[in-house]
């Protein structure tokens, strides 16, 4: 019992005062954050030829889009090193591992760089106004119980605290169409939806109205259809991934028609 007791003191010892993994870099994270505020604090701005009148009303911007990836990486551990390395200059909001821990990367106040050239109707930098969340999966695997438990959670969360429109619950491929193709195919968008984050169709007693364009409805619901066929093929990995058909058939004007009425 005393050799069992003096070994894992022992090891308390030694977690505590080996170096956390991250401490480095968290300080980086403070001294930018830092920085900023600083610089928001500057007035006027210099040579401008401006006089200052501080308004006492205004706040943060707050994020009214949220953005789903899959990290196509090979571990949390990976991706993280990766989110705090300046030369990949890529991050996200929020991590989650396979094991349904969450890493929260970023104040969901501040701009994270996770969605790249995108587009989701009249929105042309989804960064400026959205959290990207990141989920530990290489892209060919389906993701686990413990990772979408975390998610929803933390959409939750989201959702109430920015009053995110359900629509607004978005993936990689759909604000970048030919560029992206995560969450992929595997990723639940149904459940989530019937949870409240993201639109699901109901084509029961659907019927397209005569000369109903498919493709012009994508567009309207918020796709980049500039090249026709990445706006397809993004839309089929969000709401019919089991048809890998380059074309929109009968079965996806039904489908269009009923996400359009609830996207409008």
């Amino acid at each position: 019992m005393k050799s069992s007791f003096t070994i894992a003191t022992l090891l308390m010892l030694l977690f505590a005062c080996s170096p956390r993994p991250w401490q480095a870099t968290n300080k980086v994270y403070k001294k930018k954050a830092g920085s900023y505020g600083r610089l928001i604090q500057q007035y006027p701005l210099k040579d401008s030829g401006t006089l200052f009148v501080g308004t006492v009303n205004f706040s943060m911007r707050r994020p009214n889009f949220v953005i789903i990836h899959h990290t196509a990486q090979n571990s949390c551990d990976e991706t993280l090193k990766t989110f705090t390395t300046t030369t990949r200059e890529v991050s996200a909001h929020y991590v989650i591992c396979k094991t349904g821990t969450v890493y929260h990367m970023l104040s969901d106040m501040l701009r994270a760089q996770h969605a790249g050239v995108s587009r989701w109707g009249a929105v042309t930098d989804l960064n400026s106004c959205s959290i990207g969340i990141e989920i530990d999966n290489n892209g060919n695997e389906s993701f686990t119980d413990e990772q979408i438990g975390s998610l929803l959670m933390l959409l939750k969360r989201l959702k109430q605290a920015y009053n995110i429109p359900a629509a607004n619950f978005l993936g990689h491929a759909d604000v970048a169409p030919g560029r992206k193709v995560d969450p992929s195919k595997y990723f639940p968008w149904e459940k989530l939806a019937n949870e409240g984050f993201g639109i699901w169709y109901d084509t029961a007693n659907v019927v397209p109205p005569p000369g109903f364009d498919a493709l012009q409805a994508l567009r309207t619901i918020g796709y980049n259809i500039n090249k026709p066929g990445d706006a397809i093929h993004s839309y089929k990995l969000h709401f019919n991934s089991q048809d890998s058909i380059p074309t929109l058939t009968a079965t996806d004007a039904k489908i269009i028609t009923s996400l359009l009425e609830k996207y409008r």
